[in-house]
């Protein structure tokens, strides 16, 4: 079962990746300088919907080799009733085969509205994605590595994997907050406390550095700098006092 009820999903949709990283670098044990992020570029195609968050559920596609389709011709609907059986909301994570060369898009009006209906909203792909304005139109959110015309062989090659795309590994049931900074996969030890880290981190650095850099009406420099490493010190000492460790400043 989710780790995070719906209502608090809704709530971390709020704050851009970023600030959810930030939280999270506080409550994990991964490296935050090599882990949970994408290490490729991306590209979010529907910046305008804002952030998107859900669960993975994940997907190996090679549009370049029709072989697929007739090795396994019930692949289609198999991988359909896997993701009909997931908990949502949740974010389809394919990992394309054919990259760098990129040949064809599993995405389009047709899948978006599909999958939109099973309880996906959004798509990270390190392939291809095409009907950009009907994807959009369907509330399918989009993070491809680039747009095209066709579909080449689309057929599901395996499915409910670990899956890399963007030189980031992806488990189904991992939690994804993504936008067009690209995103984060939060494992599932991380899950119950993200909410929390992430609301106490924005909250300290608009209560002390980011108040203190706006507040320099009339101060001299020398005062300004006084007053900004006061604030330095303090983020310091409530991100110690919250979570036992150092603040990033």
């Amino acid at each position: 079962m989710p780790a995070i009820s719906h209502a608090d999903l809704l709530q971390l949709k709020r704050w851009n990746t970023p600030t959810i990283y930030n939280g999270w670098e506080q409550i994990t044990k991964c490296d935050t300088g090599a882990e949970g992020f994408n290490v490729e570029e991306t590209r979010d195609f529907m910046p305008q919907m804002g952030p998107m968050v859900g669960y993975a559920v994940t997907l190996v596609i090679e549009p370049g080799n029709k072989s697929h389709r007739t090795t396994n011709p019930q692949a289609g609907e198999q991988y359909r009733s896997y993701i009909a059986s997931m908990p949502g909301p949740k974010i389809i994570v394919v990992q394309d085969l054919d990259k760098p060369h990129v040949l064809g898009s599993a995405w389009g009006e047709v899948s978006a509205n599909m999958f939109r209906a099973l309880g996906c909203v959004g798509t990270i792909t390190d392939g291809a994605i095409r009907d950009l304005d009907e994807m959009t139109n369907a509330g399918f959110k989009a993070l491809a590595r680039r747009l095209c015309v066709g579909h080449a062989h689309v057929h599901p090659v395996r499915w409910g994997c670990e899956v890399e795309v963007f030189g980031r590994k992806v488990r189904p049931g991992d939690l994804i907050h993504a936008d067009k900074h690209g995103f984060l996969v939060i494992p599932p030890e991380d899950q119950p406390k993200l909410l929390d880290a992430a609301r106490f981190m924005d909250a300290n650095e608009c209560e002390t550095v980011i108040a203190a850099s706006r507040s320099n009406a009339g101060l001299s420099q020398e005062q300004l700098m006084t007053l900004i490493e006061a604030s330095i010190t303090q983020f310091s000492a409530n991100v110690k006092s919250k979570f036992q460790r150092q603040g990033e400043w």
